[in-house]
């Protein structure tokens, strides 16, 4: 299964193996993880790991969880991704940017679309996302979306 989401500024596409040294960067990278519940990468092998059960679940007939990577302007710049639940009613909306990209309305951009992606493609019922209370930023993206 595959889809590609398009916004005015952003193609949406599924993260892939390479986008390897990009996701590494940004996901080891403390300023950018310091909220996240998972902890910053800690080696390539790692953020390899996970893009490889990323990509595994896209194989799936009906995967559970939707990982894409942000394209903004041609380069990927963070992830945004929608989890189903086990009866596929709510799915749990989550992103991340690269910092050098943070205050563009990328972030709110992305989660936009993911959402719309969740209700009008995958027919969920309802769309949650949760933040660390001092991420200022990610609680600003869920309010506008």
């Amino acid at each position: 299964m595959f889809y590609q989401i398009k916004t005015d500024r952003l193609v949406l596409r599924p993260l892939a193996i390479s986008d390897l040294e990009t996701v590494y960067r940004y996901a080891s990278d403390w300023e950018n993880t310091r909220y996240m519940i998972w902890l910053p990468s800690q080696s390539r092998e790692e953020t390899a790991e996970f893009l490889a059960r990323a990509a595994k679940e896209w194989e799936k007939d009906a995967p559970a969880f939707f990982e894409f990577a942000i394209v903004f302007q041609g380069l990927p710049v963070g992830a945004v991704s929608v989890s189903l639940d086990e009866e596929r009613k709510t799915g749990e909306l989550g992103w991340i940017l690269d910092k050098r990209y943070w205050k563009r309305g990328i972030a709110t951009e992305a989660a936009s679309a993911i959402r719309d992606f969740a209700f009008r493609t995958l027919k969920v019922e309802k769309c949650t996302a949760h933040c660390d209370d001092r991420n200022a930023a990610s609680f600003r993206v869920m309010e506008k979306i």
